[in-house]
């Protein structure tokens, strides 16, 4: 198995994206996890790549989130649409990036991963609530590259 193989265990996968799903109840945004082996990019510029490549720069209210994984280059990021970007804290984004950081430092992908995607949640929902029109506008799945 490859490292990207071994990163999150199903049973692990399966939890983040049910973290996701749990996120998304209360909010029109959109959360999605990307790993992939490496990248020669800087992880901003590829996870931003990768946010166009998912089409998570087509959501109605361009509120999406992003959080990128490249397993052999030790490097994440988290990135979003330009609706989310305008209305979160300054700090935010860096907030969030530590969180995962932190836990990534101890070996706790999982946990790392869902305490982005539980933050990315808290500031879609105060930002972006859900109201009975909303769809989901993109699948809860982890996607690899």
């Amino acid at each position: 198995m490859s490292k990207v193989e071994d990163f999150l265990s199903k049973a692990e996968e399966q939890e983040i994206v049910e973290a996701i799903r749990i996120a998304e109840i209360k909010t029109s945004g959109e959360i999605r996890i990307h790993i992939e082996k490496s990248t020669s990019l800087p992880a901003l510029d590829r996870a931003k790549e990768v946010f166009h490549l998912l089409k998570m720069d087509l959501t109605k209210q361009e509120n999406g989130v992003l959080i990128y994984v490249a397993v052999e280059s030790h490097t994440f990021a988290i990135y979003g649409g330009q609706g989310i970007d305008q209305v979160v804290p300054k700090d935010f984004w860096e907030t969030t990036r530590d969180a995962i950081r932190n836990q990534f430092k101890q070996g706790n992908f999982k946990q790392g991963l869902i305490d982005g995607v539980l933050k990315a949640g808290d500031q879609l929902q105060q930002h972006f609530p859900w109201d009975e029109n909303d769809a989901n506008e993109l699948p809860n799945t982890i996607s690899r590259g």
